[in-house]
């Protein structure tokens, strides 16, 4: 009959405390529609798309690096994605977010808790009647603890802890996409000083050619002292160029490694034969606005931070009401031979309000409202960053395409001149002034055609 009457309480109490949550205070997060400021909508088109040569359609956003046709390429981004240690921090990040939302989760449920100690004492002579002075007495019980939820300030950190959670994962895609933009960018550099240095080499046995000649010319008297000093003077400017780009190829190697997770050096034999510039397609595939929105992580993620601290506001809020508890115990006593044992158990129902607390929780709430709308801001500024990043980039796409056409048409003309007043200095036509000229002009030219390739590629 004990039994019965404390399994009858037991579920009685149950069904109160599971019956009364239902309420939850604070606002409920709206995910917001329109995330520019000041009522702005988001524009229809790309302005520089509606200018240019660009198709309106999906862009390849997620393998982008794959249409660039360039194997090394895609193998450094797939070595980035295993082994870069940034990438690695996100990832444990992610856990931490994850293990958070377990933490916040458990707090809805019973909280029970093992407890056991055995006493040992003495009785006085003048109280001991049956020649027994010491007695030991073993109990050993349960117990138990339980928030219940009326007013959903556990809900509403639940909310907040998985918010935070899908957040860390957007923090990660957002370190994975600038991780990877990076290994193209440091990759782009390395072919590009590639080439800037070869074709510093080819001036350079140009010009030892011309200053031959001049040598040449010299010893027979056709020509002065001055012109071997110009082609001497021409041939070391032009060599001087090469530690520097030299050195600059370096770095971009040793960051490249960096970001593969592997020691600086590591890539030189790699990737230490030259090769082309990697060259975008003829055809570039760019999306719309909105298209931004579902695709850029870092609006994502600056979005589930509005709401995870959207849910702090309830939490906060929820400290206006009562708290309502369960607390149970169930002991076991077991006494020493011969004196038998028993089970006591109790069920105690709780409540705590704080009444009044010099406007403490009413001042909480407003710290958590200013941080929501810190957020928020904060949320329109990503978005607004952004559609910048776009637009800059297609601007700088767009002019460097043209840039680039005009730079091979100047290379094209530049290896005619040199070709021609060459001759015309041979036969006396010209003098060596022209030659220097139009040497340092092509040299000038050949060396922004290398970097305008790079460029254009980073652009992309």
């Amino acid at each position: 009959m004990r039994h019965r009457r404390l399994t009858t309480a037991i579920a009685a109490v149950v069904l109160v405390a599971v019956s009364l949550p239902g309420c939850l205070v604070g606002p409920d997060y709206v995910r917001p529609e329109d995330p520019l400021p000041n009522e702005q909508p988001l524009p229809d088109v790309w302005h520089q798309a509606t200018m240019q040569e660009f198709e309106q359609s999906e862009s390849p956003v997620r393998v982008w690096w794959q249409t660039f046709d360039d194997d090394k390429l895609v193998a450094l981004i797939a070595r980035a994605e295993h082994a870069n240690l940034d990438l690695q921090r996100a990832v444990a990040r992610i856990m931490e977010a994850r293990a958070q939302v377990g933490v916040a989760t458990g707090e809805q449920w019973p909280q029970v808790g093992a407890t056991a100690d055995y006493s040992l004492g003495a009785a006085s002579a003048a109280v001991v009647t049956d020649g027994t002075d010491t007695a030991g007495v073993l109990a050993a019980g349960f117990a138990l603890g339980w928030e219940i939820d009326v007013f959903g300030r556990i809900r509403r950190g639940i909310e907040s802890a998985e918010a935070g959670f899908e957040a860390s994962i957007e923090d990660y895609r957002d370190v994975m996409v600038s991780l990877f933009s990076e290994v193209a960018a440091s990759y782009v550099d390395v072919r590009a000083f590639q080439m800037r240095i070869e074709f510093a080499q080819q001036n350079i046995e140009l010009q030892r050619d011309s200053l031959q000649l001049t040598r040449d010319r010299f010893n027979a008297g056709l020509t002065s002292a001055l012109d071997v000093a110009q082609a001497e003077s021409n041939l070391a400017d032009t060599e001087a160029t090469i530690p520097n780009l030299e050195a600059a190829l370096e770095f971009a190697l040793n960051r490249l490694a960096i970001l593969i997770g592997t020691p600086p050096g590591s890539l030189h034999d790699e990737l230490g034969e030259p090769t082309e510039v990697p060259v975008p397609p003829d055809t570039i595939a760019v999306g719309l606005p909105a298209e931004l929105l579902r695709q850029r992580p870092d609006i994502r993620s600056a979005e589930r931070a509005l709401a995870a601290q959207t849910a702090q506001i309830g939490v906060a809020t929820a400290d206006l009401y009562p708290r309502f508890s369960l607390a149970g115990l169930l002991t076991f006593d077991v006494a020493g031979p011969g004196d038998g044992s028993g089970v006591s158990w109790s069920i105690v129902p709780g409540m705590r309000w704080n009444i009044f607390n010099a406007g403490r929780v009413r001042s909480q709430i407003q710290v958590e409202e200013a941080r929501t709308e810190q957020l928020f801001l904060a949320y329109e500024q990503t978005v607004l960053l952004a559609l910048e990043d776009v637009e800059n980039s297609l601007v700088a796409y767009s002019k460097e395409q043209a840039r680039q056409q005009k730079l091979m048409e100047a290379v094209d003309a530049s290896q005619r001149a040199v070709d021609l007043v060459r001759t015309q200095y041979l036969a006396g036509l010209t003098n060596f002034q022209n030659v220097l000229d139009s040497q340092r002009t092509l040299f000038r030219l050949e060396d922004q055609l290398a970097e305008s390739e790079g460029l254009l590629s980073q652009d992309l």
